[in-house]
């Protein structure tokens, strides 16, 4: 199947999770139950880190988006493979720091922030701040000059610059607006970056690297956009090297992931690298360092939530699948974004002939509680265990405990 890898295996119409079935997993472990591949991550971690080193000349550094999947474990896993990390709270860092990363291979990157944000992560010695306006600038003068004026804190600059790219417009984080019109929150726009830059320094900071983000979840049709993306980030950063700033590392940022659905054009990444390194080598930069920042794309598809049908109910001529999990409780995506389309399975007969239209419908008291809407697939009996697949990254994460309904445990194999 189009599906399989690593962790999810086909035996027959069964599947496997590694080397056990999904059923017995599911049996053993109860339900609604997220399970986790540390083969998988493990191996999209190398195939990552060997796509981008076969062309760069400059070490990369993978920075792992843990708002993705902030598991302690697969925290630990990362950290020890060399991952860096992109945290986007306070909070994060905190965790990350728990979890064994030094604060020199941490990358700051919040909006919003408050004082007592940045106080939070001002006070940890060697991580890197990204600085995503020039409003922002002047809390950190405030705050470094009030109890923090003797300390050297790195930062960066988030830029945007003014395209951006995602799956849906609510993850699109680069452009003047999202392509439903909504403004574009982050990032310091192109004429700012030098001025943010010039006053970081004449504030006592120490500018290290530009970074970008232009949203998430590309695909092959979107190559044309991030490339040029690519090639402004590397002409901003030849103009702030003119201007006489010294700039330690280049961040791209992530937005490349799995394949979710049979359809789905996978997102060139191997001509994505080829072109980064080619536009950084001709452009005569100094950076000691290529950064990245992949969270979907490492876990996502090492993940599945597993669900039992309680029972099918017909209504108006729709047959429904009601299975014992709510979206915003476990997989909040297919809720959110109308893009965001999981494939799913019955574990115990994957496929057979008896195909029919259904809804995968929830126990939560929205209409908009649905992990799959009229879709295809064997008419599943009571009792029997559905997997929803590519469910590694914001899943749990993002879950809430609305209807006062529990969130699902979480299994790593």
């Amino acid at each position: 199947m189009w599906w399989e890898n690593t962790f999810l295996r086909l035996k027959g119409r069964t599947l496997y999770l590694g080397r056990v079935s999904a059923e017995q997993v599911a049996k053993r472990n109860g339900s609604p139950v997220f399970v986790y591949s540390r083969a998988q991550i493990s191996s999209n971690y190398q195939i990552l880190h060997r796509t981008f080193s076969k062309h760069l000349r400059q070490p990369l550094r993978i920075a792992y988006a843990m708002k993705a999947n902030p598991h302690r474990e697969i925290l630990k896993m990362l950290q020890g493979q060399g991952a860096w990390i992109d945290a986007v709270s306070p909070q994060e860092v905190e965790e990350a720091r728990r979890s064994g990363y030094p604060a020199s291979r941490i990358l700051f990157t919040g909006t919003s922030l408050s004082g007592a944000d940045l106080e939070r992560v001002f006070r940890i010695d060697g991580l890197t701040v990204n600085i995503d306006a020039l409003e922002q600038l002047e809390v950190m003068r405030e705050l470094r000059a009030k109890g923090f004026r003797e300390k050297k804190i790195r930062v960066a600059v988030r830029w945007n610059p003014g395209i951006g790219r995602g799956f849906n417009p609510k993850v699109i984080t680069a452009g003047v607006r999202s392509s439903d019109g909504t403004p574009v929150k982050f990032g310091v726009e192109e004429s700012k970056v030098l001025t943010a830059l010039e006053r970081a320094a004449s504030y006592g900071f120490l500018p290290v690297g530009l970074h970008q983000h232009l949203g998430s979840g590309w695909v092959n049709e979107d190559f044309e956009v991030v490339s040029t993306a690519v090639d402004k980030m590397v002409s901003m950063a030849r103009r702030i090297e003119k201007g006489g700033f010294r700039l330690e590392f280049l961040d791209f940022g992530g937005g490349f992931g799995p394949r979710y659905q049979r359809h789905q054009s996978i997102f060139p990444l191997d001509k994505y690298a080829s072109h980064i390194a080619r536009q950084i080598a001709g452009s005569g930069l100094g950076i000691e360092a290529v950064v990245i920042e992949p969270g979907k794309y490492l876990v996502a598809d090492a993940g599945v939530l597993l669900l039992r049908v309680e029972y099918l109910k017909e209504s108006y001529g729709q047959l429904f699948a009601c299975v014992n999990a709510g979206t915003f409780n476990s997989l909040p995506r297919p809720a959110i974004y109308p893009q965001a389309q999981h494939h799913i399975v019955n574990c115990g007969r994957v496929f057979d002939g008896r195909m029919k239209t259904l809804t995968i419908a929830g126990n939560l008291c929205e209409t908009g509680d649905v992990f799959a809407r009229e879709i295809r697939m064997p008419v599943p009996q009571r009792g029997d265990v559905l997997a929803i697949l590519c469910a590694g990254a914001y899943g749990r994460s993002m879950a809430s405990r609305f209807n006062l309904r529990d969130i699902p445990p979480e299994v790593l194999i």
